[in-house]
């Protein structure tokens, strides 16, 4: 999968360029994937956290499962733009902790990785703003 998946970015990275973004350390994925990415991100979501299903649900309240704009630009918080992604990672807190131990919270596997993380140190206390939507689906 990991080799269907880097052929296919190279591929449209040679056909459409390698966005500005890349240069700046974000990542970008092109606008003619964007749909099927957002479907398949609710999907691979609820498989990883798998054994943590609240995640999911906390994911489905940050970011109604979106991590890309429709530019390709990862998504960003609409009250605080340091959230990032579809977990809503805030850089100004996580950002360096999350390269210290190796994770980048631009790409959905990073953001999802640091999302347990957070979750296995401090529970659901992170994603407090939004617990309205989520806080149902505690047992």
């Amino acid at each position: 999968m990991m080799q269907l998946t880097t052929s296919a970015m190279l591929i449209l990275s040679a056909l459409y360029g390698v966005p500005q973004s890349v240069n700046n350390g974000t990542t970008t994925i092109p606008v003619a994937i964007e749909a099927t990415a957002t479907t398949n991100i609710e999907n691979y979501t609820r498989t990883y956290f798998k054994d943590t299903p609240i995640l999911a649900e906390v994911a489905k309240c940050e970011s109604r499962f979106i991590h890309f704009e429709k530019n390709g630009n990862v998504i960003r918080g609409k009250i605080n733009k340091a959230d990032v992604g579809v977990m809503q990672i805030n850089e100004f807190y996580h950002l360096d902790v999350a390269k210290s131990v190796g994770i980048n919270i631009y790409t959905l596997e990073g953001n999802l990785e640091y999302g347990k993380l957070l979750y296995e140190k401090y529970g659901t206390k992170p994603w407090g703003a939004s617990k309205a939507c989520w806080g149902k689906f505690v047992a």
